[in-house]
């Protein structure tokens, strides 16, 4: 038995994040440990949700997943908590297609036979929102709709209103539009919730109102009402002997990684090694370098500054080690980046390319991916999805491989990409490694090799 909650939402921004945080800083004001995971893609989310719990926060995602991943995913990592709260991505039933639940909140929802919060916007609303409720009750008859929470009310009358409008799903509570309690916010959507930017007396401050506004009682009953999930052989993620060393880029600038890609290179042998290409001087001791993405834009003069890092990572690509960049991390490998006011920063100039910021954005998707030769993550025709969220594209300014045949999910639009020079891969698309195991162990492969040539 996990209980569990879907807390989602009747669109983008009506506060499902704000609304998660409360939520769980008020289940631990009860002395209730609180594990949380954020449907879809999105790095950023998870960032408030791990602050919140002091614990790590795991995505589910349908599409990218797989139904298998996401239960073993969230079986393994609710284990022992008290309650599990997921927040949704988008809309209830908005996902991959427009006529199916493929990637939406309502697909994992029903994979966890968990019950959902309706987060509404409710400005400007009275009766009205028993019609938006109510059709979003009804919509899917294997989906259990089981409570409301009114974001943006003017007034507890004003939440006590919406209360008589809308008799079921009942109203479980609201919030009140307190701008001087907004989560900050960046080009890429909410800035990353690091302590110098999201002070800890914010979420508290949420924690505080949820116990002042929400019944939170009912809450912990509806996420006890959870049928037991059907029982699985979940395969344990725990790190294994150590066969390699792999670096980590992680500091302001490079912060994007989805907490099982890292678990699961933990569980076939790699040390995780953390490192800051904006702060340190030297790589550290390892045999291979993933380079996640981030804001490698918005640190661009510093990470050009760092001259003895780029040349780090250049002579370590030279070498013929092993490296694995998504998005921040193609970026940073290339020759520059240029900023939208025209600056120039030299990179570490692996890839031979300039990354050029855009003001909108240049890619948004799922995509699948099968690899044209081998790589750093095994041989030729292993296969993953992922997904693109960017706002730089590329200039190419030289000849590269490219080791990738890429499928938008939208449109079914076929690419080449997956930039190859020694071995290193490079990529705009983030991978989660849920949809195919093999490349994640492909790359631990890879780099037990450079060490075991290295070392002799």
């Amino acid at each position: 038995m996990i209980p569990r909650l879907v807390i989602s939402g009747t669109a983008s921004g009506v506060g499902k994040t704000t609304v998660t945080v409360a939520l769980i800083r008020a289940l631990r004001a009860r002395g209730l440990s609180v594990a949380a995971f954020k449907c879809g893609p999105d790095y950023l989310d998870p960032t408030y949700h791990a602050r919140a719990a002091e614990g790590a926060c795991h995505n589910l995602d349908g599409w990218m997943m797989g139904r298998s991943a996401v239960l073993d995913t969230f079986a393994r990592a609710a284990s022992g908590a008290d309650v599990a709260l997921i927040e949704g991505v988008m809309g209830l039933f908005d996902g991959a297609s427009a006529t199916s639940d493929a990637g939406s909140t309502a697909e994992v929802a029903k994979w966890l036979e968990a019950p959902v919060v309706l987060v509404c916007d409710a400005s400007g609303m009275a009766r009205s929102i028993a019609a938006l409720a109510g059709g979003f009750a009804s919509f899917d008859g294997e989906l259990r709709v089981a409570g409301v929470i009114a974001n943006r009310v003017g007034s507890k009358k004003h939440l006590e209103l919406l209360r008589q409008a809308l008799q079921s799903p009942p109203i479980l509570g609201g919030f009140t539009d307190e701008a001087a309690l907004a989560f900050p916010e960046r080009h890429l959507g909410l800035t990353t919730a690091a302590r110098e930017t999201v002070p800890e007396a914010l979420l508290s401050a949420w924690g505080e109102r949820a116990a002042e506004w929400i019944d939170v009682d009912a809450l912990i009953e509806l996420a006890r009402s959870a049928p037991p999930l059907p029982a699985a052989t979940v395969a344990a993620l725990a790190p294994a002997s150590t066969r390699c060393r792999i670096g980590v880029a992680f500091d302001e600038a490079f912060h994007f990684y989805y907490e099982d890609n890292l678990r699961r290179l933990e569980a076939l042998g790699a040390e995780i090694v953390r490192f800051s290409p904006i702060h340190d001087a030297r790589l550290p001791e390892v045999d291979g370098l993933y380079l996640g993405g981030g804001y490698p834009e918005v640190h661009a003069e510093a990470l050009a500054s760092n001259e003895s890092m780029r040349r780090e990572i250049a002579e370590f690509s030279r070498a013929g080690a092993p490296i694995y960049a998504e998005c921040g991390g193609l970026m940073l490998l290339c020759e520059r980046i240029r900023s939208v006011d025209g600056t120039s920063y030299p990179m570490a100039g692996i890839i031979p390319a300039q990354a050029e910021m855009k003001d909108r954005l240049q890619a948004l998707g799922y995509v699948e991916v099968e690899t044209r030769a081998a790589t750093a993550l095994g041989p030729a025709g292993v296969r993953f999805r992922g997904h693109q969220f960017r706002y730089s594209e590329l200039r190419m300014l030289g000849d590269v491989e490219r080791a990738y045949e890429m499928r938008r999910c939208r449109d079914g639009e076929r690419l080449l990409e997956g930039f190859r020079a020694n071995n290193t891969l490079a990529s705009y698309v983030h991978a989660h490694w849920g949809s195919s195991p093999a490349a994640a162990e492909g790359f631990v492969d890879s780099c037990v090799s450079f060490r075991s040539g290295r070392l002799g």
